[in-house]
């Protein structure tokens, strides 16, 4: 126990809002996976602080610290969130075991997987998860297939899957090569039959601009090489955007992308694996947004 904690019981709620927050780096990015306002999450810790009659987080706009107090508490708060998911676990049906096969964009893994593994596998300890990273192309066949259990993808059809959220693109470019102002225009894409490929062709085929690709690549990394080589503008994810990187718009004459709709889709060779059932709804709790 925390010293100075009041004999006042501490709810899950709190304690879950506390570790999330942690966990998310920031208030308002930890009320996605809890599906709480900013304000909700904010009374949550508020409670949770006074319970402990301590304060546990330093927070400002851009930074997120824990103090001695908040130290203290969070692997106690992380273990009694464990055993209350275990208590359930037995309830309905004892441990799950077995092997997971899940498959992520490289782009999305870090930014929206990264905390929901990171739960899974502290929830879920016997599951051996295998994690692949790949393009969307190639996940949603691997998923068809039975290669992988579970992917989250980027749709490459409306109904595909159950959708979570939309992913904005936008445009890069390096101001030292200001490669936008070449006519036709050189494009760093996704690869072939990718669906963020297709959204960026006809973005620029219907502002009429000539272009032509000179750099084609499944990999994050490789797009920015070409980006910052002066080769070629790319298109990336929001979410994959490095720091210092120049965004691109109307400004420079290129022309507004849709966002990407990302869903999550499962291999009908998984129905009835516990392992994939605990997954799905972890992904979808933490990720779905409505429609």
């Amino acid at each position: 126990m925390v010293i100075g904690m009041s004999a006042q019981d501490l709810q899950l709620d709190w304690l879950r809002a506390f570790v999330a927050v942690v966990d998310a780096g920031s208030l308002s990015a930890a009320t996605r996976a809890l599906h709480r306002s900013q304000s909700a999450v904010s009374m949550q810790l508020k409670k949770l602080e006074q319970a402990a009659g301590s304060t546990l987080l330093l927070r400002s706009p851009r930074h997120l610290e824990l103090t001695a107090a908040g130290e203290a508490l969070l692997p106690q708060a992380r273990r009694v969130l464990a055993a209350h998911a275990a208590a359930l676990d037995t309830l309905h049906g004892g441990e799950i075991n077995g092997q997971l096969r899940l498959g992520v964009p490289e782009d999305y893994a870090v930014a929206y997987l990264a905390s929901v593994l990171k739960d899974y596998a502290g929830r879920y300890p016997a599951v051996d998860i295998n994690l692949v990273c790949e393009q969307s192309t190639a996940l949603i066949r691997k998923v068809e297939s039975g290669e992988l259990d579970l992917a989250v993808v980027s749709r490459d059809q409306p109904e595909r899957g159950e959708y979570l959220f939309d992913e904005t693109m936008v445009w890069v470019g390096d101001p030292q090569y200001a490669a936008w102002l070449r006519d036709p225009l050189p494009i760093a894409l996704y690869e072939l039959g990718s669906r963020a490929r297709s959204a960026v062709l006809d973005a620029v085929e219907a502002r009429q601009r000539a272009w032509r690709v000179v750099y084609s690549s499944p990999s994050v990394a490789g797009q920015l090489a070409a980006v910052q080589s002066g080769m070629a503008v790319a298109v990336l994810t929001v979410c994959s955007l490095p720091p210092g990187i120049q965004v691109l718009g109307m400004e420079q004459g290129l022309p507004p992308l849709p966002p990407l709709q990302v869903a999550l889709i499962r291999s009908p060779h998984s129905q009835g694996a516990r392992a994939c059932d605990a997954m799905q709804d972890m992904v979808l709790e933490a990720l779905r947004q409505d429609k």
